[in-house]
């Protein structure tokens, strides 16, 4: 049973039951072109709250047959040069838009986080962070789009015949916002990563179509609604940012789209490629793709480690936000004469998490996102278990009178066959793998013995042995004596099949332009 299934009354503040209210009166939109509008065939999705089912609101589902006129409407935006136009705005000007949209996120807080609780299913508390995280993506960017810069020198390649005495060569390098980008997103962090995409593509200059995960669209509505509300103060286009809400077939549509100039998606590596083989379809255009894709990140625990520390700490990497988090450190692997203590501090760690709604303020874990998300990982485990694994304790799906159908306990395996489904492929449920080890060597190799590449981590009072960890996984970020740490600056990004390309950082601003070569005679 699970206590706390329903949230408390009166947890839904005023605020969020009137948007709610009016979005179940008045399904939400697509907004493009500067307007809101319904879907073209005039379909509408409901979105329910994983803890009870019960109907939270309705929105416009897009086809895509709505996205060739939002591509039109986004290229208007882009290809106009004049006065008062996005193309016209200085990059100052673009970070005081951004710098206001993060005070209008910070104004709106507690109800974002609210929504997010009731659309996706997570903790209060860790709505709170993901909340506080978007305004600071877009106040980092604020002070990014300023910081853009090219060079200018002497190429050394000769005078051509035809210069003229007294003449030489001088190049430039400018950086360009690379257009219209389609931005995807996950349904885990809904607001979180549509602000990682929509803050950096605006501060590089471009236009933004943001297609939110069809299940959890309610944070990226209202995201969007602020955004138009800061572009219409400053006296800027409210084309500059746009929003498709709808499924798979709208992303796949953006893909394809010739007016599309880049892709940023986050999710699964399935759609991930899938989306690879839309937008490289024969004939078609080739957009710039960022993929942040799957992973099935490793853990590693010397004997050494803070038990006081890593025991949280790990469970904190896989068991945060039910483990619906790309990074969650779902395989560990403890030195051998620190395993079996370790696993059974770990049990019992899991055994005390609070199931319950997220707006309860008992709750430590939520509900899983869907039932049918639920049930996949569900069905994982019991895969696991049926090939000869072994739950330490009771983890795994939990009855509940709420409705909802969505609980699961945190389950720690062991015994699990290194080739199963269970250690090879991502579960993105709370379900964390621990095997023993007996040397570095060896645990660098069981680390990095994955199709993936996107995180590790590494608990140890030892340097050295963390920094051989280190260097010997390949991934785009290995954490030591800590999991999940998030900031702006902090680059992140997937090798092997975790994806393509970065996010965060400078290094992600630039994924969202592209260089121009000028070259004079003069």
């Amino acid at each position: 049973m699970v206590d706390g299934g329903r949230a408390p009354a009166g947890a839904v503040s005023a605020p969020v039951r009137a948007v709610l209210d009016a979005w179940r009166s008045e399904p939400a939109g697509l907004f493009t072109a500067g307007e809101w509008h319904p879907a073209a065939t005039g379909e509408r999705r409901t979105t329910r709250d994983p803890a009870t089912g019960a109907v939270l609101a309705e929105v416009a589902e897009a086809s895509a047959a709505d996205v060739g006129p939002a591509v039109e409407a986004a290229r208007a935006v882009l290809d106009d040069r004049g006065a008062g136009s996005w193309w016209a705005a200085a990059p100052s000007a673009r970070g005081r838009l951004l710098w206001r949209v993060a005070d209008l996120l910070a104004e709106h807080a507690e109800e974002l986080a609210q929504l997010e609780v009731l659309d996706q299913g997570k903790t209060l508390a860790t709505a709170r962070g993901e909340v506080a995280g978007a305004a600071e993506q877009f106040r980092y960017f604020a002070g990014a789009a300023t910081k853009v810069t090219g060079t200018t020198f002497r190429p050394s390649a000769p005078l051509p015949p035809y210069a003229t005495p007294g003449t030489r060569l001088v190049a430039s390098t400018v950086q360009e916002p690379v257009g219209v980008v389609a931005a995807i997103t996950p349904w885990n962090s809904p607001l979180l990563m549509a602000a990682m995409k929509v803050a950096p593509a605006l501060a590089a200059g471009c236009v933004v179509l943001l297609k939110p995960a069809e299940d959890t669209p309610l944070t990226s509505v209202r995201l969007v609604q602020l955004v138009a509300r800061a572009l219409g103060e400053a006296g800027l286009p409210r084309g500059a940012v746009s929003l498709l809400t709808g499924g798979g077939a709208v992303g796949a549509a953006l893909a394809e789209h010739a007016g599309v100039d880049k892709v940023a998606f986050t999710g699964s590596t399935a759609t991930g490629r899938a989306l690879v083989r839309s937008a490289g379809r024969p004939g078609g255009h080739l957009p710039r793709l960022t993929l942040e894709l799957g992973g099935k990140s490793p853990t590693v625990v010397m004997a050494d480690a803070d038990t006081a520390s890593a025991v949280p700490g790990v469970a904190r990497g896989v068991f945060a936000n039910s483990g619906q988090v790309c990074v969650a450190g779902s395989r560990v692997y403890v030195e051998r004469g620190a395993h079996d203590a370790f696993v059974e501090a770990l049990a019992e760690h899991a055994a005390a998490q609070a199931l319950g709604h997220g707006l309860h303020p008992s709750s430590q874990l939520g509900p899983l996102a869907s039932p049918a998300h639920a049930a996949r990982v569900a069905q994982r485990l019991a895969d696991g278990v049926a090939a000869g694994a072994q739950v330490v304790g009771a983890g795994g799906p939990v009855e509940d009178a709420s409705g909802g159908g969505c609980f699961f306990a945190p389950a720690v395996v062991v015994g699990a066959d290194p080739s199963s489904p269970l250690v090879r492929e991502e579960v993105f449920g709370p379900v964390v793998v621990v095997a023993p080890f007996d040397d570095l060597e060896e645990v660098v190799a069981m680390a990095d013995d994955t199709d993936y590449g996107l995180a590790a981590s590494v608990w140890t009072r030892d340097l050295r042995t963390a920094q051989r960890v280190v260097d010997g996984v390949r991934a785009g970020t290995v954490w030591v004596n800590c999991h999940a740490v998030f900031s702006p600056e902090l680059v992140t990004g997937g090798r092997r099949a975790s994806g393509w390309g970065v996010e965060n950082g400078m290094e992600g601003l630039a994924g969202y332009l592209e260089g121009k070569t000028v070259c004079s005679l003069v």
